[in-house]
Formats: C-alpha cells, sequence, structure tokens
C-alpha cells in the first residue's frame, strides 16, 4: 500500500490537471471537452494505458526520484476560444495552476494541521499530495513540447515568433510518446537534481516546519 499511494495520487493529480484544460477551454467558449464528457474527476474517461499506469508505475516500483506519467489529452478547440490571444495560453497554463493550487493547499494542511488535531498518517498523506502536485505543476510548466509550458509559451509570443516555433512542435509530435521518453530519460539523467531540489525548497517554504 505504501508504494502503491504515490500511484494513486499521482494518477488522480494528472487527472485533476487535464480536467483543468477542458474547464479552461469551456469557460472561454470552446465546449469540446464538455461534449466528449471528459469534464469528470472519474479515472476512466482519463486513463492512458502508458501514460497514466505502466510508466508511473515502473518510476514507483524501481525507486525513480521522479513521479511523472499523463492522461489523455482532453480535447480542445482553440479556434472556438473567444479570447483569441490568450486563450490558448490560458488552457495551457490552467492544469499546471490548478496542480500548484492543490499543492499549496495541501501544504498548508501539513502546515497547521496538527493544530487542528490531524494525526501523523494524515499530515504525510496532505505532504505526499502537495508534493507530487507540486513536482507535476512545475514540471508541466518546462518549455519544450509537448508540455504546457512549451504551448503556453508559443501562444503568448508574436506571430512571427509562434509560428516557429509551432513548426519544432509539429516535428516534435510526429515522433509520438518516444519524444516524451527521450525528453524524460534527458531530464532524469541531467536535470531532475537541481529541479527536484528547486520543487524541495519551494515544498519547504510552504510547509514550514508542520511535517
Amino acid at each position: 500500500m505504501a508504494i502503491a499511494l504515490p500511484l494513486i495520487v499521482l494518477i488522480l493529480s494528472i487527472i485533476a490537471h487535464e480536467v483543468a484544460h477542458g474547464y479552461a477551454a469551456d469557460s472561454l467558449g470552446d465546449p469540446t471537452a464538455r461534449l466528449a464528457g471528459r469534464l469528470t474527476l472519474n479515472p476512466l474517461p482519463h486513463i492512458d494505458l502508458m501514460g497514466s499506469i505502466i510508466l508511473p508505475a515502473l518510476l514507483v516500483f524501481t525507486g525513480s526520484p521522479i513521479l511523472f506519467g499523463w492522461a489523455k489529452p482532453v480535447p480542445y478547440n482553440p479556434y472556438n476560444l473567444r479570447n483569441k490571444r490568450w486563450g490558448e495560453a490560458i488552457v495551457a497554463v490552467a492544469g499546471s495552476a490548478t496542480n500548484i493550487l492543490l499543492a499549496i493547499i495541501f501544504a498548508l494542511v501539513v502546515r497547521f494541521g496538527a493544530s487542528f488535531g490531524f494525526d501523523a498518517t494524515a499530515l504525510s498523506l496532505a505532504a505526499l499530495i502537495a508534493f507530487i502536485n507540486l513536482f507535476l505543476g512545475f514540471f508541466n510548466l518546462i518549455p519544450f513540447p509537448p508540455l504546457d509550458g512549451f504551448t503556453a509559451l508559443r501562444a503568448a509570443l508574436p506571430w512571427h515568433l509562434s509560428s516557429g516555433m509551432g513548426r519544432f512542435e509539429n516535428r516534435i509530435r510526429a515522433m509520438g510518446t518516444l519524444s516524451l521518453i527521450l525528453f524524460l530519460l534527458i531530464f532524469s539523467f541531467i536535470f531532475v537534481g537541481p529541479f527536484f531540489n528547486f520543487v524541495s525548497w519551494i515544498f519547504g517554504l510552504l510547509v514550514g516546519k508542520g511535517i
């Protein structure tokens, strides 16, 4: 159960991330995700066999310093968005913003929960939820396709710059899942240390001496 718990938290956090994309798009005038039945926290419509089960399980059971995965992307049509200038960037950032908000909420539980009678088990679970969401939120803001940070940056840049980034993104996406796996391998061997330390520092600021 101790090994399975991070996996369950990760999967649910990924689903919250994807649903947030759909709600952001729907609020901006694109009903695609809603009509597809994807504005739900029910895991079944969101589960991707490789990204939601196999890869996260491998990371957990091999003791990887990073936990990552993905759900089926929530569909949306950027041409339906009312805000043509910032709509796509808002939709892209919504997922990470949701993860970071969840991280803050559960970090505050860790920080102040003992005063309200939360036991050590509840505080440990809150800390796990906070850290995983913090890691997932900031990881997705990395500006490399197909991560949300790249989409948000491309959408926010002037057209002559964003079009070049769009062509680069299309080449990366043409590689399919292989491109994301290669990126994860490079990230794991080169960048995971500084990134983990950064997330741990933010986590420490949020929870204080709560755990």
